[in-house]
């Protein structure tokens, strides 16, 4: 079994590196890196299985009509909180073990991860954020930028570590923000600009 701990194993064509994507919702950041893995020639990685803590998350019938493997893995009924996401989390590296995932792609995943989860999968989980961090962390970037008149966002690919949007930054791009700009309009700039990005960062990581 591959170990989370460690360097990056290089993907080959033949032995591409397994990863695991992450969502929420809609699964467009997914959808398109799904299709960069299909369409490109002598892709070193593949996504082997989708996991979602939301049953209704749209991304999940978009993964089963590529025939990806989906794991919907919804938080336990448990009072104490720390114990619900620690079980949750548990129940998570299961499944990643059992589809001997070596990388793990957050796209759109709207939880935060434990610094115990974090760390046993320490320099093995990305993540991509709509903006340039270190500015504008957290969940409402796009509303952050535009509250702040900033004249330039974008978005970020990163290494996940247990703050919120601080793991060591991987690459960016850049998109102008507008004086008309909307949350809707900047957010789907930055869009085009993620699906090109992620998928791009991943094939780094995986040579």
């Amino acid at each position: 079994m591959a170990t989370p701990h460690g360097n990056f194993r290089k993907g080959e064509p033949n032995d591409p590196l397994r990863c695991a994507i992450f969502i929420s919702g809609s699964g467009s950041g997914m959808h398109a890196l799904l299709e960069h893995q299909k369409q490109k020639k002598e892709c070193k990685h593949r996504t082997v299985v989708v996991i979602s803590n939301n049953p209704e998350a749209g991304g999940i019938e978009i993964a089963k009509k590529l025939a990806i493997p989906v794991e919907v893995i919804e938080l336990p009924q448990m009072e104490d909180k720390r114990e619900r996401r620690l079980n949750h989390e548990s129940n998570i590296d299961a499944v990643l073990r059992k589809f001997d995932v070596e990388l793990i792609i957050l796209s759109g995943y709207m939880r935060l991860l434990s610094a115990e989860f974090v760390n046993k999968w320490e320099m093995k989980i990305v993540n991509i954020h709509p903006s340039l961090l270190p500015k504008f962390p957290g969940a409402h970037a796009h509303r952050d930028v535009l509250a702040a008149g900033s004249k330039v966002s974008g978005c970020t690919v990163h290494f996940v570590d247990s703050g919120m949007d601080t793991g060591k930054i991987i690459a960016q791009r850049k998109v102008p923000v507008f004086s008309d700009d909307t949350i809707e309009t900047l957010s789907s700039r930055i869009k085009v600009e993620e699906h090109i990005l992620y998928p791009s960062v991943i094939d780094d990581l995986a040579n």
